[in-house]
C-alpha cells in the first residue's frame, strides 16, 4: 500500500527550533501513525548554527521546498502509453477506441516525445488525402499495410519500406496496366495473372492480391527473382484502395511542431491559466528528465489532491512556505502568539506558551509513550538551547528547562558546554554576505497596514555583533525594498550580556523604537536596550502596543 505523504515544515528563514522540531514531530508521528509517512521538509536555508547541531548528531537536513502549492503530480491523470511513430493510423484508431482516448502521445525508443495524433488525424488521413504517392512520401512499412489489410505477406520482407513510386489499382488488361504503371509502383490487382505479371515486369514493389485469390507458382518464382513484396488481402478491391491509405506511420500526420506540455513540478494554477488560452483538449506530462508520463485534460485540473501540510514553530501567513493557502494544513504545534492563517476545515492546533516548539514537541513524546532516541533528543535539546538562549530568554519557562536537562542526559551531552560551541557556530559570520546574515532569523509582522520585518543576529561576544552592525546597516535600505516593508529592524543580541543593538530603517523607525523602549547608547540609526533578548515576547509586543496607540 502506497502510503499518504505529509510533509512537516517550519517557518521561512528557518531557526534551529524550526529544522529540529520538524524532524523530531516526523519521528514521532511516524512511530504513532503506520497509515502515513510523516517527512521533515525546511522552507529556507539552514543556517550556520543549525548545521552544526545536525552535523553534531549525524543527521542530515531536510530537503527544501518554497512552494506547496498544488502540482499536476497532484491531479489524477491519464497514463496513457506512448506509442512509436511507426504504427499505422488503423493501428492508432483501435488504440484510441480501446483506451476511450481522442489523444495519443508519440514517442521515440528512449520515451521522448516526439508528437501527437488526435482524432482529428485520423479522419484527415481516411478522407482528406488524395495523393497517390502519400504512402510512399510517408515511407510505408509493408508490415504496416499487411496488418491494415488483414493480409498475408507471401513473397518479400514485411520490414522493408514502400519509398517511391504510387499506388495504383489495375482494373483494365494487362496492357492498360502497364501504359499507367511506372517503376516501383504498388499495385491493386486480382486474380488475373497476365496482369500480376505485366506488373512485375514493368518493375513494381508490391502487389497487393484482393479477395486472398491464390497465386500462381510462376507469378511467386518471378516475385522472388525480382524481390517484388506479394501480400495477399482477404478485402475486395474497392476496399483495399479504400482503407491502403489508413496503413500510412502515424508520424507523417502527427502535430510535431509547437506542441504545448508540461511537466509534473509545474503548479496546477498557471497550467490553468495557461490552458484556457489553447484549444487543445489534452496535454502530455513530462518528468524532471524530460521522459513522457502521460496525458491530462483541463477536466483533470479539477480533480485535484492538495498537499497536506503540518506547520511547526509559526502559526502565520507571512512566515509560511509559499502557497499555503493551496494545502491542506493538518496540524499546528507553536509557541508564538496567534496569526492570520486560515484553515478551510478545522485542524489539531496546538500553542502552549513556552520557549520553544521543541519543548511541545517533547511533552508530546511523553504523552503518546514514546520513547526518545539520543539523537532525536539531542536535536530538541539544541533547539531549546537555542530559542531560549541557553535559559536566559524571558519567554524561557520551568518546563523548557526541565525538559532541556532531560534531553540532555539522554543525549549525553553537557549543555553548557554543547551551548557553547552551538551559538559559536552561529557566529561565524566571516563567510556570509549581509543578506544571509540578516536572512537567517527574519520574520515578518503586520499591523494593519503596517508592514515591520525584523531580523535576530545572536552571538557570544559584543565584538563579533560590532562587525555585524557595520556591514549590515547600509544594506538595510535595500532590504527595505526588496521585501516592501516599512520597517525593518535588527536585533543584535549579546547571549551574556543580555542586552541588544537595535538597528532601525524606515520612515518613523527611529521614532516607533525611541517611544518603545528604554534605550542607551544612540548611534547612528541604532541604540542599545538592556535586558531586551526576546523577539517574541520583549521586542513584538512593545512595537506593537506602541503601534497600535498611533492608529487609535
Amino acid at each position: 500500500m502506497n502510503k499518504k505523504n505529509i510533509w512537516i515544515v517550519g517557518h521561512k528563514n528557518p531557526d534551529t527550533d524550526s529544522i529540529c522540531a520538524a524532524i523530531a514531530y516526523a519521528d514521532l508521528k511516524n512511530k504513532i501513525d503506520s497509515e502515513h509517512n510523516y517527512i521533515p521538509k525546511r522552507a529556507g536555508e539552514v543556517n550556520a548554527e543549525t548545521a552544526y547541531v545536525l552535523k553534531t548528531f549525524g543527521v542530515e537536513e531536510p530537503d527544501y521546498i518554497e512552494n506547496v502549492g498544488t502540482q499536476l503530480k497532484d491531479i489524477v491523470y491519464t497514463k496513457t502509453m506512448g506509442v512509436s511513430g511507426q504504427i499505422s493510423m488503423k493501428k492508432a484508431w483501435e488504440l484510441m477506441k480501446e483506451m476511450k482516448v481522442v489523444t495519443l502521445p508519440v514517442v521515440n525508443d528512449r520515451n521522448k516525445l516526439e508528437g501527437l495524433i488526435v482524432t482529428g488525424d485520423i479522419a484527415k488521413s481516411y478522407m482528406d488525402v488524395y495523393d497517390s504517392s502519400a504512402l510512399s512520401t510517408a515511407r510505408t512499412q509493408y508490415k504496416n499495410i499487411m496488418e491494415t489489410l488483414a493480409g498475408t505477406v507471401i513473397t518479400g520482407n514485411d520490414h522493408g519500406y514502400f519509398i517511391r513510386g504510387k499506388v495504383i489499382v489495375a482494373t483494365g488488361s494487362a496492357e492498360v496496366t502497364r501504359a499507367v504503371m511506372e517503376p516501383d509502383d504498388l499495385v491493386i490487382v486480382g486474380d488475373n495473372e497476365e496482369t500480376q505479371l505485366a506488373c512485375i515486369e514493368e518493375g513494381c514493389s508490391c502487389l497487393i492480391i484482393t479477395n486472398g485469390q491464390a497465386i500462381s507458382a510462376k507469378v511467386m518464382t518471378v516475385a522472388v527473382k525480382r524481390e517484388v513484396v506479394i501480400i495477399s488481402s482477404p478485402y475486395d478491391s474497392y476496399t483495399v484502395a479504400r482503407l491502403i491509405n489508413q496503413s500510412i506511420p502515424i508520424k507523417y500526420f502527427m502535430t510535431k511542431e509547437n506542441i504545448v506540455c508540461f511537466e509534473l513540478d509545474d503548479y496546477v494554477d498557471e497550467v490553468r491559466e495557461t490552458t484556457a488560452k489553447i484549444r487543445y483538449r489534452a496535454f502530455p506530462l513530462l518528468d524532471e528528465n524530460q521522459n513522457y508520463v502521460g496525458i491530462f485534460s483541463r477536466r483533470n485540473l479539477l480533480d485535484t489532491q492538495k498537499k497536506q501540510v503540518i506547520l511547526v514553530d509559526h502559526n502565520e501567513k507571512s512566515q509560511a512556505v509559499e502557497n499555503i493557502d493551496e494545502a491542506e494544513i493538518l496540524e499546528i504545534i507553536d509557541h508564538h502568539r496567534l496569526g492570520a492563517l486560515e484553515t478551510i476545515a478545522p485542524v489539531y492546533f496546538r500553542n502552549q506558551p513556552l520557549g520553544c516548539t521543541s519543548t511541545i514537541i517533547y511533552q508530546m513524546y511523553q504523552e503518546k509513550g514514546v520513547e526518545i532516541n539520543p539523537t532525536i533528543a539531542g536535536l530538541l535539546c539544541a533547539a531549546i538551547i537555542s530559542d531560549t538562549l541557553m535559559f536566559r530568554s524571558p519567554t524561557c519557562t520551568e518546563l523548557d528547562v526541565q525538559a532541556a536537562r532531560e534531553l540532555a542526559k539522554i543525549a549525553d551531552i553537557e549543555i553548557e558546554i554543547f551551548a557553547l560551541n552551538m551559538f559559536e557556530a552561529g557566529s561565524d559570520f566571516e563567510h556570509k554576505t549581509e543578506e544571509e546574515i540578516l536572512n537567517q532569523d527574519f520574520k515578518i509582522f503586520r499591523l494593519n497596514d503596517v508592514s515591520c520585518g525584523v531580523a535576530q543576529v545572536s552571538a557570544m561576544s559584543q565584538s563579533e555583533l560590532e562587525k555585524v552592525y557595520n556591514r549590515i546597516k547600509s544594506v538595510l535600505p535595500s532590504i527595505l525594498l526588496k521585501k516592501k516593508l516599512d520597517m525593518v529592524f535588527v536585533m543584535l543580541t549579546d547571549i551574556m550580556s543580555e542586552s541588544t543593538t537595535l538597528v532601525y530603517c524606515g520612515e518613523s523607525a527611529e521614532e516607533l523604537v525611541k517611544d518603545s523602549f528604554v534605550w542607551r547608547g544612540e548611534m547612528e540609526d541604532s541604540v542599545i536596550v538592556d535586558r531586551l533578548v526576546s523577539r517574541k515576547k520583549q521586542f513584538i509586543p512593545a512595537l506593537m502596543k506602541t503601534l497600535t496607540e498611533r492608529l487609535n
